[in-house]
Order: C-alpha cells, then structure tokens, then sequence
C-alpha cells in the first residue's frame, strides 16, 4: 500500500504526523515546526491515498506507514490519528521514539459505547453526510476534507476503532492496549474528564498530560502556534 506523504524540513529527530478520520495531511499545514523535518501524511482511503475496499483498523493504517520511517519518529496523531500512532508504537515500538496524542480517539466511557451501534449502522448508510452529523460544525478545510472521503473508508475507519476484532476504542479495552506503549507519551486533551482518566493509567516516566479545556476537539488547528511549541519544548 502506498500512501501519499508530503516533507519538508531537514533537522531531526523526524515528526510523523498523522491526521484524524475524513482530514488529510494538509491539516497540519498551519503548524510550523522550524527546520524539524516533518513527514505528514495521507492515511488509506484520505486525500490522495487510494481507497481500497479492507484494510481500515489502526493497525493497518499503521502498517502502511513504516515504509516512511527511517529512523525512530515522534509520531503526532490527532483524534482517530491518536489511535494509528498508538498502534504504531505498540506493534512496532523500533519504530517510535516518542508520540503526541491529540483528543485521541480512544477511551470512549459508556454512555459514548451505547452510541457506537447506531453510529455505525448510520455510516454504513449515508457515508459522509452521516459523519458530518455526528461531527457537527467542522474548521473550514476539515469539512471539505471529510466529504471528499469515500463512505465505506469512513465506516470501516469507525468499525476498526470501536467495533471490529481487536478494536481498543472503548475504555476497558484502551487501558488494555495503551498499557503496552513503552515510549514517552505527550497526551494533549481539551476535555478534563478524558484528561484525567489518561492521567491515571501506567506510562512511562517521560509521560505527560495536558489539558486545554477552553479549546475543541480540533485544539490543535484553534492555536497552532502553541501547539507547535508544547511539542517542540516537549
């Protein structure tokens, strides 16, 4: 499988950042890393990647970004992007120095599993207008990113991250899953609740949580100039 991938920069260790469900690489576009270079990419079935019919857990997507990795990455991954890296580290921790999850998208309590099945059954019908509907208002070029994103890639992006085989969404099976990264782990939330419960599971000693709770989901495009420096000081 080969992915699109843009670079720039020169200076390492390596930023691979990897964007959320339905976004592209070019959300990080108004992050400026300095002379850090930055491998962003387009997961399976995003942007210019092709779109093929299987292949959607994280660990898939994960997979298909090791041919870029040439050396250890600081992998930065936003929403559903927080479970690509993290399977990433998991499954291939040569590969991962250190990582940043940004409102990753595991962790769901109970009252966000009950919605899952529905959720779902929903995508499965109605694509990307059923995932704008559950996004709700979207930044201007995550919009337009997410409804040029093939339906199917949308629910099976969904179903690998909550419901299918293996699946570390919910949040009995994320602390199970989480409990494998060796590597230091910056973990950016923008809500309190979700922040603390990151807090409290076993991490390595580097580990660090972060809340922004006047920010969205979307923290990191609403102060791209902080960000970029919590990372880099990080």
């Amino acid at each position: 499988m080969r992915v699109h991938v843009q670079t720039r920069g020169s200076a390492g260790p390596p930023l691979l950042l990897v964007h959320g469900w339905g976004g592209d690489h070019r959300v990080w576009d108004a992050l400026d890393f300095g002379e850090r270079r930055v491998i962003a990419v387009d997961l399976r079935g995003h942007g210019r990647s092709p779109a093929p019919a299987t292949g959607y857990t994280p660990a898939d997507l994960a997979g298909d970004l090791l041919p870029w990795i040439e050396e250890p990455v600081v992998a930065v991954g936003h929403s559903m992007g927080g479970q690509v890296v993290t399977a990433l580290a998991v499954e291939h921790p040569s590969a991962v120095r250190a990582m940043v999850v940004v409102a990753p998208a595991y962790g769901a309590d109970e009252a966000e599993e009950r919605l899952i099945p529905g959720r779902l059954a929903a995508l499965r019908a109605d694509g990307a207008g059923a995932a704008s509907r559950q996004l709700g208002p979207l930044p201007a070029p995550v919009a337009e990113q997410l409804l040029a994103t093939p339906g199917h890639v949308l629910a099976e992006c969904y179903a690998g991250m909550y419901t299918l085989p293996g699946a570390f969404g919910v949040r009995r099976e994320s602390e199970r899953y989480l409990a494998r990264r060796v590597c230091p782990v910056l973990a950016v939330h923008n809500v309190p609740e979700a922040a603390r419960w990151e807090a409290g599971l076993p991490a390595h000693p580097r580990s660090t949580t972060v809340v922004w709770p006047e920010a969205g989901h979307f923290l990191h495009l609403e102060q791209p100039a902080r960000f970029a420096d919590l990372v880099l000081s990080w």
